[in-house]
């Protein structure tokens, strides 16, 4: 058995350099290629993936989604968790990390 683990593409608050969090922020065009580029590694290496696990914010679902219709994963076997959504900032989500 293999654990392959994966951060979600480029979000948009990751462009602007600021604290995310649990803020639903989406894909930017690089994030959606990065997770096509995701893709198409795993297909190159004939990894067969059984489960895909993901957080429920956006950033991470769209990524998860665009990697199981490259791979022809059935996303409806999805897993999806709110405990894996990344640590909350709290006062500091929105703020620039600078």
């Amino acid at each position: 058995m293999r654990l392959i683990l994966l951060r979600h593409g480029e979000s948009e608050w990751n462009l602007l350099n600021q604290f995310t969090g649990w803020t639903d922020v989406g894909l930017t065009e690089n994030g959606i290629q990065e997770a096509q580029f995701s893709a198409e590694q795993i297909l190159k290496e004939n990894i067969v993936i059984n489960t895909i696990y993901t957080s429920v914010l956006l950033r991470s679902t769209h990524t998860a989604e665009i990697i199981a219709d490259n791979i022809g994963f059935n996303k409806e076997n999805i897993q999806y968790d709110w405990r894996l959504n990344e640590r909350h900032y709290g006062a500091l989500q929105g703020l620039n990390k600078s």
